[in-house]
């Protein structure tokens, strides 16, 4: 059987290897053809974004409601001493429902007229509709002559 199959290419069996025309493929993009192929591209990333779990907003009582504006008022009326405050806000989660609640440090520079958002003098904006918590010395000295708790 082999000595059919011989003499069947031997016009061609001496011939030298044949050139190509195109530059060779590098070693790196020929393994690469063989590598491992994932069907399920971007599986991972969508299962693991289902399972992240955010908060949802606390509802503020009304007595807690009347304190937060309490403290912003003292905080507008002592906008020149720059007091450093620490605000606990929620921010809404962009891909999901609900979100997560963000505590920020740092000095209070004014209240924004239109949106009513706190500004902090490093740019910071603590939105007004998420904010939840605001603590500082300044309400700790003032705690005994302002109509709220310092611990809010």
């Amino acid at each position: 059987m082999f000595e059919n199959n011989e003499s069947k290419y031997a016009d061609i069996i001496d011939l030298p290897r044949p050139k190509s025309k195109h530059k060779p493929m590098s070693m790196h993009d020929r393994a690469a053809q063989f590598s491992s192929f994932s069907a399920l591209t971007g599986l991972d990333d969508e299962l693991s974004e289902a399972a992240r779990i955010t908060d949802c907003i606390m509802e503020i009582s009304e007595d807690r409601a009347a304190e937060l504006d309490s403290k912003i008022q003292l905080l507008i009326e002592n906008a020149a001493e720059c007091p450093k405050i620490t605000a606990t806000y929620f921010v809404p989660d962009e891909a999901k429902d609900g979100g997560s609640y963000k505590t920020v440090t740092g000095c209070f520079k004014r209240v924004d007229d239109e949106t009513h958002d706190i500004i902090l003098s490093d740019g910071t904006v603590i939105p007004a509709a998420g904010l939840y918590a605001l603590a500082g010395e300044i309400f700790d000295r003032i705690a005994e002559t302002a109509p709220f708790s310092a611990n809010v």
